[in-house]
């Protein structure tokens, strides 16, 4: 005999994920609460972080795994990175997902998302790979690679539309988590930091292959900043326990296990709230640093051969996000060789000194924050459903 019993609950469908960072651990967590929160049979499995896992995720690959970035430190795990692709693209092939969910980790998750659609399984890329800032040619690709495009920024669906790519604009989910006018003085209370007194936030990034550049840095930045201004003290965030010993090293490294600085495990929201100015690395915490209203100066090194290669290929004037949002330079960039802790502590301390600037920066930020309030959660999961039952 063979069949389910006969009132036997049919077995729930699956959904598989990849996350390769914080930020999509952040974003793929609340995709999968509006979604059970829709259909509470729903199973997710793949790639995750801790933030997905606390939503009954199943990771069968740790996270930390894909936390590379640039050329040239891809290169150094390629074999392992495409190890990990191989094994997990025979798996969702073997035990077949009703959708994959790729979310950004776009050098991982677009040749895993064409192996899967050439094989019927449909595939949503959610958050759009940078076309937008420096890899147009990739467009064709994405085409090839991808059912349908969660698009976080209210410019990129024209650029799908105009090639064919199936996109919805859901806006962003920190825009919808973070609170409109953040309390600074809850802020300070809850991390126990003065509530008088001016505190900079150092966000020097989350992948082990940024902080092997950006940590001396920052750490040299604040020293400098303390030789004219001694009252400073620093608050800097960290995304896991790995992360928290590379600047701990860092700061033996530099001598500077003196220097006045909060390090806390996550809580990198309370530190941006807390904070009169920040260092921020470019990425999406420069987005996360915009939505608290938080003045700052933006920076990035990585590796001399991966920023030659991005170089060429770069045609915006800027790489920021809360400028490229804003469509013009509302927040200073420091990058490559113009990133030295003199220029940045410059830039810094004359951020503290004119409210003017900062009164500029919070305006524009206030006005992306409006923009990028869309309900986000709930707007992706209408969107994965309607492609999970093949409207």
């Amino acid at each position: 005999m063979s069949g389910e019993e006969p009132g036997a609950a049919p077995p729930p469908v699956r959904i598989g994920m990849v996350a390769g960072e914080a930020s999509g651990d952040l974003l793929a967590a609340h995709l999968i609460a509006a979604l059970k929160a829709r259909r509470p049979g729903l199973a997710f499995y793949g790639i995750g972080g801790p933030k997905m896992v606390s939503q009954g995720f199943d990771a069968v690959v740790p996270m930390d795994k894909l936390g590379v970035r640039g050329y040239a430190e891809v290169a150094r795990h390629y074999r392992e990175i495409m190890g990990i692709r191989k094994r997990l693209a025979t798996r969702f092939l073997a035990d077949r997902p009703g959708l994959f969910i790729g979310v950004d980790s776009s050098d991982f998750n677009l040749d895993l998302e064409r192996q899967l659609k050439e094989a019927g399984i449909p595939a949503l890329q959610y958050v759009s790979p940078s076309i937008w800032a420096w890899r147009g040619w990739r467009l064709r690709r994405i085409a090839r690679s991808v059912s349908h495009i969660l698009a976080l920024f209210p410019f990129e669906p024209a650029l799908y539309e105009k090639a064919g790519v199936p996109v919805t604009y859901v806006g962003h989910p920190l825009a919808d988590i973070i609170p409109l006018e953040p309390d600074k003085g809850a802020a300070r209370a809850e991390l126990r930091l003065p509530l008088r007194g001016r505190i900079v936030a150092l966000l020097p990034g989350s992948r082990r292959s940024e902080l092997r550049y950006m940590t001396d840095l920052f750490i040299k930045t604040a020293r400098r900043m303390l030789q004219d201004a001694p009252e400073l003290r620093f608050v800097c965030p960290t995304a896991s326990r790995a992360t928290r010993e590379l600047l701990e090293e860092g700061l033996r490294r530099n001598g500077a296990r003196d220097l006045p600085l909060t390090l806390l495990f996550g809580h990198s929201h309370e530190a941006l709230a807390a904070a009169d100015v920040a260092l921020v690395a470019s990425g999406t915490a420069t987005l996360e640093t915009a939505l608290f209203k938080t003045p700052m100066v933006i920076t990035y090194r990585q590796s001399p051969l991966t920023w030659a290669l991005m170089k060429r290929m770069l045609y915006l004037p800027y790489i920021g996000l809360p400028n490229i949002l804003a469509g013009e330079r509302v927040v200073p960039e420091f990058i490559q060789d113009q990133a030295t802790p003199g220029a940045l502590a410059e830039a810094l301390l004359a951020l503290l000194q004119d409210i003017n600037e900062q009164r500029r920066q919070v305006a524009k930020f206030r006005e992306i924050h409006a923009t990028l309030r869309q309900n986000t959660a709930e707007k992706a999961a209408d969107a994965v459903l309607r492609l999970l039952d093949g409207a």
